[in-house]
C-alpha cells in the first residue's frame, strides 16, 4: 500500500511538471527531489550533488555526443542525394520498385547516423520529392518513411542503446553487436509489406523507370562508396576489436568532416552550426540522464524498485507474460514520453524484475528499442510524426494512419525476438568487442 502511495505520488509530481513545460530532465529531478524530501531522511543536495556529477562524467557516455556530432555532419552533406542516386537502379526493378529507396535509404543512414529524428530527415529530404515526382502513393510513401527511420534507434550506431547501456552500466560495443541482425531482420520486413501492398493496392501505379545495364548500375553505385567506407571504419573497428565505441564514434566524426570537406559543404560558419546543434541535443540527453540517475537513486531509497519487483514477482508471471506487461506498459508510456526519456526514467524499476525474471540484460536491450521505436510513431506524442508533418503538410491523424501497417509490424518483431532470441544474442556472444567496450 504504501509502495502504491509513492508510485502515484511520483506520477503526479512529474505529469504536473511536464504538463507546465519543464524541460523532463529537470522534471526527473524534481519528481526525486519531493520523493527523498518526503520519504527518507538523507541530505538531498549531497546525494543529488554527488549523482548527477557521477552520472555527468561517464566515460562511456562520450559516445553520445560524438556519434550526434557525427550524423549532423552527415545531414548537411551532400550524402543523402548520392546515397539516392547510388540505391535508385538496384531498387528499380523489385517488388515495389524504388519505394525500397525509403527503407534501403534509412538502414543505410541508420548505420551512420543513431538518431532517428535524423535518418528521417536526411532520407525524407531526398526521397519525398523522388517518388512524388513518380507517383507513387502518398501514403505509402510517409508510412515506410516514418516506420524505416526508426531503424536509427536499433542500427548501430544507436543514441537509445548507449543511454541503455549507460542507465544499467552494460557493454555498449555489446549491445551495438545486438542490433545488428534484430535490424536488418525488421529492414527486411519493412521490404516484404512494400512488396506485398505493391501487388495489392490499388493505389498503385507508378511511372516505369527507364531500364538500365549492368554496367550503368555499378557506375552509379560508385556514389555509395564514401557512406559505405564510414560504417566500415566506425563498425568494423569495433567488431574487429580494435576500438571501443567511443573511439570509434571519434573515428567518425573524423571521416565525417573528411568527407564532408571532400565535398566542397564544411567551411568555418556550418562547421560552428554542426558544432552548436551537436552540444545543443547532446545537453538536452545529458540532462535527462542527470535527472534519470538522480530519480533512480531516489527510488532506490524510498526501496520502490525492490517492491514493485517483489510485488510482480508474487504474481509468479512467467517470462513470456512479463513480457507481455511490459510490451503494452511500454506502449503507453511512449504515447507520452520519448525513446530515451521512457528508457531512463523507467530502468531502476524494470532491470530488478528483469534480472529477477533471468531474462539476458542485452537481448532486454534489443527488446526495449523495439518497442521504444513504436514511441515515434505513436500519436500523441511521436516525433517522427511531428517531423513528417512539418515536411509533408499533411493532418497528424493521415500520417499516424500511414504508420500504423509499420507499428503492427513492429509488434510481430517483438514476437519474432522472443521466439528467436538468438538474433541479438549471437553477435555479442561470438565476437569480442574492444578493450573497454
Amino acid at each position: 500500500m504504501e509502495d502504491l502511495s509513492i508510485i502515484i505520488l511520483f506520477l503526479f509530481v512529474l505529469f504536473v511538471l511536464l504538463g507546465s513545460g519543464v524541460w523532463v530532465g529537470l522534471a526527473l529531478m524534481g519528481v526525486a527531489w519531493v520523493g527523498m524530501e518526503l520519504f527518507t531522511t538523507r541530505p538531498v543536495g549531497d546525494v543529488m550533488m554527488t549523482v548527477l556529477w557521477r552520472a555527468s562524467s561517464s566515460w562511456t557516455l562520450t559516445a553520445l555526443p560524438l556519434f550526434i556530432w557525427m550524423g549532423e555532419i552527415l545531414f548537411r552533406t551532400r550524402l543523402s542525394e548520392d546515397m539516392f542516386r547510388g540505391l535508385a537502379p538496384w531498387m528499380a526493378r523489385l517488388p515495389g520498385g524504388l519505394m525500397h529507396t525509403n527503407i534501403a535509404g534509412c538502414t543505410v543512414f541508420a548505420a551512420v547516423s543513431g538518431s532517428s529524428a535524423a535518418t528521417l530527415t536526411t532520407v525524407g529530404k531526398m526521397s519525398i520529392p523522388e517518388l512524388r515526382k513518380r507517383n507513387y502513393p502518398e501514403r505509402m510513401i510517409i508510412g515506410t518513411l516514418a516506420g524505416a527511420a526508426t531503424l536509427g534507434l536499433m542500427i548501430p550506431p544507436s543514441l537509445t542503446l548507449i543511454v541503455y547501456g549507460v542507465t544499467i552500466n552494460e557493454s555498449i560495443s555489446k549491445l551495438f553487436f545486438a542490433g545488428v541482425l534484430p535490424g536488418l531482420v525488421l529492414a527486411l520486413m519493412f521490404a516484404g509489406y512494400v512488396a506485398v501492398m505493391s501487388r495489392l493496392s490499388r493505389d498503385w501505379n507508378p511511372d516505369a523507370e527507364p531500364r538500365q545495364g549492368f554496367a550503368a548500375k555499378l557506375a552509379n553505385s560508385r556514389f555509395l562508396i564514401p557512406v559505405f567506407a564510414l560504417i566500415g571504419v566506425v563498425i568494423g573497428s569495433m567488431y574487429l576489436g580494435y576500438a571501443t565505441a567511443t573511439e570509434a564514434a571519434a573515428l567518425g566524426v573524423i571521416g565525417a568532416l573528411v568527407l564532408a570537406a571532400i565535398q566542397g559543404s564544411l567551411s568555418w560558419q556550418t562547421f560552428t552550426e554542426l558544432l552548436m546543434g551537436a552540444t545543443r541535443t547532446s545537453a538536452m540527453i545529458a540532462l535527462i540522464l542527470a535527472g534519470a540517475a538522480f530519480l533512480s537513486m531516489a527510488m532506490g531509497f524510498t526501496g520502490l524498485p525492490r517492491g514493485l519487483a517483489d510485488l510482480i514477482g508474487s504474481f509468479e508471471l512467467s517470462r513470456f507474460e512479463l513480457l507481455m506487461v511490459l510490451l503494452v506498459f511500454y506502449i503507453i508510456l511512449g504515447m507520452f514520453l520519448d525513446g530515451i526519456s521512457s528508457v531512463v526514467l523507467t530502468m531502476a524499476v524494470v532491470e530488478p524484475m528483469v534480472r529477477e525474471a533471468g531474462i539476458d540484460l542485452i537481448w532486454f536491450g534489443i527488446f526495449v528499442v523495439v518497442v521504444v521505436e513504436m514511441a515515434q510513431i505513436t500519436p500523441p506524442i511521436g516525433f517522427n510524426l511531428f517531423v513528417l508533418q512539418g515536411m509533408t503538410q499533411h493532418e497528424m491523424g493521415y500520417i499516424a494512419r500511414a504508420a500504423f501497417p509499420m507499428f503492427l509490424i513492429m509488434v510481430v518483431m517483438v514476437f519474432v525476438l522472443i521466439l528467436f532470441p538468438e538474433l541479438a544474442t549471437w553477435l555479442p556472444d561470438n565476437l569480442r568487442p574492444g578493450p573497454g567496450g
